[in-house]
């Protein structure tokens, strides 16, 4: 049995317009299709593809009423398209209730993707941005393939055509399971885009998220070899990120390249002057503004040269040839190199210096996405939560020592307050003159990570400003800071022992702010 299907009868009901009226006129010229539409669509049919099109009022009986939110629901349009034509009694239901078969759906749906990205959009704007109609006919047409051509898309209407003019106004079966497998995954995304919203709308909420993902690449391995991996990627963010990256050059990412990938290019992102991080195990181990690129890489490398090795660098500018020398003249091994674009000299250079470095480019970097919600997976479910995008925030520092801090070390504690947001907790980072001197990531108590981040900083820590990502339970970490040198603290403060922190500070004669607000990273 032949599984070619004659295109008599087409309902077109689309808000991106483009390319529609040549289709159109294709249909109906070549094909003699004829043509039902709604609303807008089929004025856009009358008046610029000049075609002649019946309203799908006109085929209910029905007007389309309730602002357009009730036009299509109706048994002889999904009549129309769930009919099995060869069923005796499907056919005698057409009949007696006057339902003709409709071939053809092409359809593209309300906005809702666009509606919600556009600043000051309401809820309510929202929510009628949300299409009842579309979908519905969309999921009635791909169930009903074996007789039912549906299109979703603008990209596949020359290969609607070119199916049609091949089977002489037919549609082959090949054609319209393939559109049916588009259209239901097109659905699928639509209907998680606006669940994912309902879910963020008023906060996270407990009715859950849809993760609509798709396979991006199969990885070198997991956090380590004996581990399968692979990077599966959403919608793609409106900010520049290593999963939609271009690999320009070296070997196949891991697991952990990305992770790192994407924890140094966040922290680069903080700043609009010249940046670079360098990052190891998720956390800077160098960072550093400056007036110009090249200089922010040195300094940064200059921060520590023994953890740079192996390392993940990230900058916020694109890679010029003097920022590729100053990386290139390095005696270290890094393993990727993510920027926003590099000149072409720049790339030649690198991609010579190291055969296996893996070099990214993810495009401007652009403000953070603040719909994109952070993740942790935990044994049978996951932990999320939104993103923690504070900034410098100074409407709630308060400076609470009787010594203010000097214009050069307010401007030292912002820079160490922004990289600190990038620090493994417990987190306690020292630096100078915008430049990471020392970190102290991930210990289990604050004065571990002041002894580490001390240690890390050396001589250099004289003169020097400190972050701490949580306040401080007692006065132990202060001091060491202070007798080490450092002249200026920053924490969010909050501790019922912060009258002996500030104590400390003030018998010093140093400078502390409170932010109001922790970092926490885990």
């Amino acid at each position: 049995m032949s599984d070619l299907v004659p295109v008599k009868r087409a309902l077109i009901s689309v808000s991106d317009k483009t390319g529609l009226a040549e289709f159109a006129r294709a249909l109906h010229e070549e094909f003699k299709v004829e043509l039902i539409s709604t609303g807008g669509t089929a004025k856009f049919l009358r008046e610029v593809a000049k075609v002649p099109v019946t309203d799908v009022s006109q085929v209910t009986g029905f007007p389309e009423m309730m602002d357009g939110r009730v036009k299509t629901l109706h048994p002889k349009i999904h009549g129309g398209l769930l009919a099995i034509r060869d069923n005796p009694e499907h056919a005698a239901a057409m009949k007696e209730h006057g339902i003709a078969g409709i071939d053809l759906v092409c359809i593209s749906l309300y906005p809702f993707e666009k509606t919600i990205a556009k600043p000051g959009v309401t809820f309510d704007e929202a929510i009628e941005n949300i299409d009842i109609g579309g979908p519905s006919m969309i999921r009635s047409a791909a169930k009903n393939h074996r007789w039912v051509l549906v299109v979703t898309s603008r990209e596949r209407y020359e290969k609607v055509l070119g199916d049609l003019r091949e089977h002489n106004g037919c549609s082959c079966g090949k054609h319209r399971l393939k559109q049916a497998q588009r259209a239901f995954a097109h659905t699928a995304e639509y209907d998680s885009l606006i669940a994912n919203y309902l879910a963020t709308a008023g906060g996270i909420d407990s009715a859950g998220m849809v993760l609509n993902l798709t396979k991006a690449l199969d990885l070198r391995y997991g956090e380590n070899p004996h581990q399968k991996a692979t990077l599966l990627v959403g919608k793609k963010p409106d900010e520049a990120s290593v999963a939609f990256g271009l690999q320009l050059h070296g070997k196949e990412l891991s697991y952990i390249n990305l992770l790192d990938a994407d924890g140094a290019l966040s922290a680069v992102k903080e700043f609009t002057t010249p940046a670079a991080c360098i990052v190891k195990h998720t956390t800077p181990c160098g960072c550093a503004t400056a007036a110009d690129l090249p200089t922010a890489f040195r300094r940064a490398f200059e921060g520590d040269p023994l953890a740079a090795f192996g390392g993940i660098v990230a900058l916020n500018k694109t890679v010029d040839l003097a920022t590729a020398e100053a990386i290139v003249s390095i005696d270290k091994l890094l393993e990727v190199i993510v920027a926003p674009s590099y000149d072409h000299d720049a790339l030649a250079l690198l991609r010579q210096r190291w055969k296996n470095v893996r070099l990214l480019e993810v495009g401007p970097l652009g403000k953070f996405d603040a719909n994109e919600l952070h993740m942790h997976k935990i044994v049978g479910g996951f932990l999320v939560q939104q993103r923690d995008l504070l900034g410098i925030d100074q409407m709630s520092w308060k400076v609470v020592s009787k010594r203010q801090p000097t214009a050069k070390e307010m401007e030292d504690l912002k820079f160490a307050w922004l990289v600190c947001k990038h620090v493994k907790s417990n987190a306690i980072v020292v630096a100078k003159d915008q430049m990471l001197l020392g970190a102290g990531a991930g210990q289990m108590d604050r004065p571990s990570a002041a002894r580490l981040a001390i240690s890390k900083a050396g001589d250099r820590v004289k003169s020097s400003v400190a972050a701490s990502d949580a306040f401080f339970p007692f006065p132990d970490a202060p001091e060491l800071l202070l007798n080490a040198g450092v002249t200026a603290i920053i924490h969010p403060g909050g501790s019922l022992k912060d009258a002996d922190s500030i104590k400390v500070v003030d018998q010093a004669g140093a400078a502390m702010v409170t932010t109001g607000q922790r970092h926490f990273k885990h």
